[in-house]
């Protein structure tokens, strides 16, 4: 009997064991809810596919109908990759054991992107400061409050410097992800916007009628590329092939048919991808801040001394900030 329940007691550990190892091997890749779901699994999925058969992991699409979603999914480790924009790579890392390893270029081989504001095509608006007039009489369209292009940005440059709250400037504020705004603007839904050059081509591709109703009043400064995000406790050996997948996929470099490669990544607009690290994310820290001061600035909550305080704690992480970017820049 004792030999028996010897036997059986190996036989779990050896399950337990063999569990814990299929686990390890299994890659949920968290991808942001820019637009639909099926729109994004179009996309998404021959690159997956690819990964899967180059790495030998089990990799599986994860989607949430926002980004708040992905970013807790990796903070609970039931994603362990992702697709972020820089606000919300910079969640991750801070607040899910994220790390940036890598980092998208476009297709057309720009270092980045850029946010804007639209309205329909024949809208009486024709500039930025006809939309911040805040009679709240228009509806505008923010962006997933963890978007960089759709939030972070156009709260950044278009209201915080101007010290404008856009719930008290407008008649209704909405958020959205980029395609339903960019919908919501050529049906005339909303008086205007925010997204970016990124979506605009997809909307240019996808629905070319849509995209005739939509005029852009407005083009924020370079945003940098949209970095893909690992969880830290990946193990090396599974870090390693999925780094030389990314760093090698769509170049000479690979081992697969590189002209179907780069049909795939294109259909992501991209090119093939570049090393990056969490130092991409200086500029957005910085963003982050400088809207927070302005914010700091104009809130009549609170006292004198409150506000001074917190002003001067928020500078001096910025302050921080930027003499790391500017290392970073020299270097």
């Amino acid at each position: 009997m004792n030999a028996i329940l010897k036997s059986m007691a190996a036989m779990s550990v050896v399950f337990t064991m063999s569990s814990a190892a299929l686990a390890a091997d299994t890659i949920n890749f968290g991808i942001i809810s820019t637009e639909s779901q099926q729109n994004l699994k179009t996309s998404w999925q021959p690159l997956l596919d690819a990964m899967k058969e180059k790495t030998g992991l089990d990799v599986k699409p994860f989607f949430a109908s926002d980004y708040a979603g992905i970013i807790e999914g990796m903070r609970f480790n039931k994603v362990q990759m992702a697709w972020y924009g820089n606000k919300s790579a910079m969640e991750a890392v801070d607040r899910a054991d994220g790390e940036v390893f890598v980092q998208s270029v476009a297709v057309t081989g720009e270092p980045g992107y850029w946010s804007v504001v639209i309205v329909p095509k024949d809208s009486p608006i024709q500039t930025i400061d006809q939309v911040l007039k805040c009679d709240q009489s228009m509806n505008f369209g923010l962006g997933d409050p963890n978007s960089t292009s759709g939030y972070l940005v156009p709260m950044t440059f278009v209201f915080s410097n101007k010290n404008i709250d856009p719930k008290k400037c407008f008649k209704n504020v909405t958020n959205a992800n980029h395609e339903t705004n960019a919908m919501a603007v050529a049906n005339k839904q909303v008086d205007a916007a925010a997204n970016n050059t990124e979506s605009m081509a997809l909307i240019k591709q996808n629905n070319p009628k849509a995209y005739e109703n939509i005029r852009e009043i407005w083009r924020s400064p370079l945003i940098p590329a949209d970095p893909i995000v690992w969880r830290k406790d990946l193990s090396e050996d599974n870090k390693g092939k999925i780094r030389e997948f990314f760093l090698t996929y769509g170049t000479d470099k690979s081992k697969g048919n590189v002209e179907e490669e780069k049909k795939i990544l294109a259909g992501l607009k991209w090119a093939p991808f570049r090393a990056s690290s969490d130092a991409q994310l200086l500029p957005i820290r910085v963003m982050e801040l400088t809207k927070s001061i302005a914010q700091t600035q104009g809130d009549a909550k609170l006292d004198a001394a409150a506000k001074e305080a917190k002003i001067k704690d928020l500078t001096a992480q910025k302050s921080k900030y930027e003499a790391e970017l500017a290392k970073v820049s020299t270097n």
